[in-house]
């Protein structure tokens, strides 16, 4: 646990989290505040070694790369998903509705809603493809 002593109280890393980090999960802005904290808070007599700050930086900019990578995957997701679903295009196929029923039509066109795709089967629209269980 980390702990930074202030002239009127030592604070604990909980109690230094953002009022947005209450799940226990800190972004890149989240450890990049913490980090000034505790550089802003450290005892001059006694400041952090060199290596720890190191090892704080690079902890951080691993985050940020992790961070990135995360956002770059899902947009590669998002572009796979509505690959797929274009390659469905003409083909027929079997899905099952909200109410359990089994459909069966040809895929007319594929559509975008909030950035997933969703499939017009002979002539209903908004089918998910995830309820897609056979394709002809």
């Amino acid at each position: 646990m980390t702990t930074i002593n202030t002239d009127t109280k030592i604070l604990t890393s909980a109690e230094m989290l953002p009022k947005g980090a209450a799940n226990g999960e800190l972004g890149k802005d989240d450890f990049l505040k913490l980090f000034v904290a505790q550089l802003q808070h450290q005892d001059p007599m006694s400041p952090m070694e060199n290596s720890e700050f190191m090892g704080q930086m690079a902890s951080f900019s691993s985050l940020e790369q992790i961070s990135n990578l995360a956002a770059a995957n899902e947009k590669i997701a998002a572009s796979l998903a509505s690959t797929n679903a274009i390659g469905l295009i003409g083909r027929t196929v079997t899905y099952t509705d909200a109410d359990d029923v089994v459909h069966t039509g040809t895929v007319d066109k594929v559509t975008t809603v909030d950035g997933k795709p969703s499939l017009t089967v002979a002539g209903v629209g908004g089918i998910d493809p995830a309820t897609i269980t056979q394709v002809a």
